[in-house]
């Protein structure tokens, strides 16, 4: 048994008897259409430093991601639609991906409110494709944006993964002095496509 299981199994050992639900936590976002939720999401991810790209009107959607993809040499994805010349399966360990100028993965879902995406392990496949490159690259399908994080805290998505993270732009620091630097712990970008799931 390693030193995880060890702790998880002391955990459940320990654990009081008797059910203990959570209280209700009253829903304070107003009621949004669909196009105010993306308006809103896009919104807030470039407050946040993201950026939104937007289709170029060939009606291919990807169409602007293979553009910007074009222009870089090492390219690692996490999803079908996207083909990448770095391997997932082929990593010798996840510290393999340091170097890749741009990964490309696909978000559970949106936060409207913060301008979030979600990944579980389910959608990284290898959790560091979404620290280690240069760039991200995340399709996210326009129906998957919820209004705010406590609608997103009662997704299945969030709920039963072992490994979940909140995304909010590129990877930024800033000293006391108020100068912001961006990618000083992560991706130096992160752009987000609405493409529907397949």
């Amino acid at each position: 048994m390693d030193s995880r299981e060890l702790i998880l199994e002391t955990i459940r050992k320990n654990r009081p008897t008797g059910q203990y639900d959570l209280p209700a936590v009253p829903d304070f976002t107003k009621p949004a259409t669909a196009d105010e939720l993306r308006a809103k999401f896009v919104e807030m991810l470039e407050l946040m430093g993201g950026t939104y790209l937007p289709p170029d009107g060939s009606g291919d959607l990807l169409s602007p991601v293979r553009a910007r993809l074009a222009r870089v040499e090492l390219v690692c994805s996490a999803v079908p639609e996207v083909n990448g010349n770095v391997a997932l399966d082929q990593l010798k360990g996840p510290s393999d991906l340091t170097g890749v100028d741009c990964g490309v993965v696909r978000a559970a879902f949106g936060v409207a409110e913060t301008g979030s995406v979600l990944f579980t392990e389910d959608e990284l496949k290898v959790n560091t494709i979404a620290y280690l490159p240069e760039h991200l690259i995340v399709l996210l399908d326009p129906a998957d944006i919820v209004a705010g994080l406590q609608h997103a805290y009662k997704r299945p998505e969030f709920c039963n993964a072992r490994y979940a993270s909140f995304n909010t732009g590129p990877s930024a620091t800033a000293d006391v002095e108020g100068v912001l630097i961006r990618g000083a712990q992560g991706v130096r970008s992160l752009t987000v496509v609405f493409v529907p799931r397949t």
